[in-house]
């Protein structure tokens, strides 16, 4: 027992962390992790615990307010939904699941979390009811409405359903952990051993090492130096020797609106483009309460930026690969046909575009990949 209640009592100062420093539960996490002496059986329960909660922030929230007379400090807060976790979406017994949560709070808020967590274990028992499906799936509005209207409500469900999911564990050949749907984008590139390759926006390097496994030379660049670094850090950590002599990965800080390099010198490029990661919100699980509606506008613009740029730098007959982990109209389908008609007018041909939704087993991804033969004679 006194260590199940680290593990709680560790997940409870990560979301006080999250709620009010801001923090990142996927950066803040890992972290905390590495600076405890917690089995591996408490830290996957810890993760949980934090992931689990964050995602569920809002349909947990519903519940425990029904028996709150005034909002709480931030750290009962967080014990109240550690230990709510524990009793809707966990399964755990009751009586377990309320007195480790308990032990784990500060002597000050064990009343309260007592009392709580008792009321919504009974309240669990009979049967929890939610007023719509943003409140039961744990979603801001807009994104529900959103991805309905995107997608069909079917489709939309289904999708933020899974993405209430853990994220799958899946490791490469080489030791990377990389989602399957992105293991997909870097397949689809059709590279041959000695051929040159770009990945404009490459941080952290996960599809840059896929693609340079496969024998080719790849340029990893992105516009900030720290995330630059992370494509350093990973390409010495997997053996990706920095040079482009038949294959290696050369890390680089560059503008993609902007790059820097000759016009029709790689052999395929790949944009892999900031997007509001709506369709991978189960591996960022604060990510759904801070993306706002107006910041896919703002993508948009960025996206179709880095796709223009992108294009004249293909040779001929080489490979243009446009993919965003989104499942938004505006930042799929429509940046792609946004422009089209550049695309066609600097010899694109369109071969094919894919939308992977969210399952159990991968992350949502929309790509889009267009071959190069020419231009257009006049």
């Amino acid at each position: 027992m006194p260590m199940v209640a680290d593990a709680r009592r560790l997940a409870i100062k990560a979301l006080v962390r999250v709620e009010t420093d801001s923090a990142y539960a996927n950066v803040l996490l890992p972290k905390m992790l590495t600076e405890t002496e917690l089995s591996s059986r408490d830290k996957a329960l810890v993760t949980e615990l934090v992931y689990g909660s964050t995602r569920r922030k809002r349909s947990h929230d519903y519940v425990i307010d029904k028996f709150l007379v005034r909002d709480p400090p931030a750290l009962a807060r967080a014990a109240l939904r550690i230990g709510t976790h524990q009793l809707v979406e966990m399964n755990t017994p009751p009586y377990a699941a309320v007195s480790a949560t308990v032990q784990a709070t500060p002597q000050r808020f064990r009343g309260l979390v007592n009392a709580v967590l008792r009321k919504v274990a009974k309240a669990n028992s009979v049967g929890i009811t939610f007023p719509n499906q943003a409140v039961a799936l744990s979603y801001p509005d807009w994104i529900l409405k959103r991805l309905v209207d995107d997608l069909g409500e079917s489709l939309a469900l289904e999708a933020l359903a899974a993405m209430n999911l853990p994220a799958p564990q899946q490791i490469r050949f080489d030791g990377y952990v990389q989602d399957s749907s992105s293991a997909q984008v870097a397949a689809q590139l059709p590279v041959a051993p000695g051929d040159l390759v770009l990945d404009l926006c490459a941080a952290p390097g996960g599809k840059a090492s896929a693609i340079s496994s496969r024998g080719a030379g790849v340029v990893a660049a992105d516009v900030r130096l720290a995330r630059a670094n992370l494509i350093v850090d990973n390409t010495r950590r997997l053996g990706y020797n920095e040079t482009l002599r038949g294959s290696g990965i050369v890390p680089v800080v560059a503008d993609g609106t902007a790059p820097p390099f000759k016009t029709e010198s790689f052999d395929a490029v790949l944009v892999d483009a900031p997007c509001s990661g709506l369709g991978a919100l189960r591996r960022r699980p604060d990510a759904r309460w801070r993306i706002k509606p107006e910041d896919i506008n703002a993508l948009v613009i960025l996206q179709a930026q880095l796709l223009g740029a992108a294009a004249p730098l293909v040779v001929r007959g080489g490979t243009l690969v446009y993919s965003v982990c989104t499942l938004t109209r505006a930042e799929t389908s429509a940046v792609v046909d946004s422009i089209a008609a550049q695309l066609t007018r600097l010899g694109f041909k369109h071969a094919l575009s894919d939308l992977s939704l969210p399952t159990s087993e991968q992350d949502g991804m929309f790509s889009s990949l267009w071959t190069r033969n020419g231009p257009i004679s006049s």
